[in-house]
């Protein structure tokens, strides 16, 4: 009668597909190799080597066995393991900076040992429970597929979206006469994609010179202080003062 001392690896993804290399004596002539009730296919490596291959299973440990004529073996147990799989992300989108804490649902998350962003690891995760993790996101552009990794193998892509939230640091001049007319260069960054330029609440025509300049035409305005602005596809940026003059 057969026996099994082990088997290795112990566990791997419920898909199947592992090979496994079962050991332990009695292993000649025909014989079946189940793990549970499913029968798989396998080599006979020698008296005291099987390799194996693991069938499909449902999530949880099963025992493996190998049949002879002269009867079925001990069972050594097997773990067939979560594969990840994703629903969503929310918010699905951010900042090319990173830094956007996003919540991914879906099933299997337990045991989550990497998440990606594309090819780049998210700047830190938790998992919260078997169904959620909370990532933050790392740098990047464009559109990238999140990914959960674990011991069951890699999830499902789910869609992320990087925006530009552009951001200013100066303005020169910074004030002009009411009648507007005059040119304002913009200085800043993430100056990228569909831009607006707004002088208080009113839009203007400008000019990007490169993603760190602008240059815009002031528009006629009430004497005072307003805010430029300029908005990107992923949010307004902050706000300088600008200050219309009397003259």
């Amino acid at each position: 009668m057969p026996t099994i001392t082990s088997v290795s690896p112990t566990s791997g993804p419920e898909t199947g597909g592992t090979t496994v290399t079962i050991t332990g004596t009695g292993f000649s002539g025909p014989m079946t190799v189940r793990f549970g009730g499913t029968a798989t296919t396998f080599t006979i490596d020698s008296p005291t080597q099987i390799t194996a291959v693991a069938p499909t299973g449902s999530v949880g440990p099963v025992q493996v066995t190998v049949s002879t004529s002269e009867g079925v073996s001990n069972g050594v147990s097997y773990t067939y393991l979560a594969v990840p799989a994703l629903n969503g992300v929310t918010p699905a989108q951010g900042t090319t900076v990173g830094g956007t804490t996003v919540t991914l649902t879906g099933t299997g998350l337990t045991g989550a040992t990497a998440v990606n962003f594309g090819a780049t690891p998210a700047a830190s995760f938790t998992v919260d429970s078997e169904t959620q993790i909370t990532a933050v996101t790392p740098a990047g552009t464009g559109i990238e597929s999140i990914t959960v990794s674990g011991p069951g193998g890699t999830s499902n892509p789910v869609t992320y979206t990087y925006v530009v939230v552009p951001i200013l640091t100066s303005l020169s001049p910074a004030s002009g006469p009411a009648a507007g007319g005059n040119s304002v260069v913009i200085s800043g960054a993430r100056f990228e994609g569909p831009l607006t330029v707004r002088f208080g609440s009113t839009a203007t025509t400008f000019t990007v010179d490169s993603p760190s300049q602008i240059t815009a035409v002031a528009p006629a305005g009430a004497a005072g202080t307003v805010q430029v602005t300029v908005t990107g596809s992923g949010g307004i940026s902050n706000g300088i003062s600008y200050t219309y003059t009397y003259a």
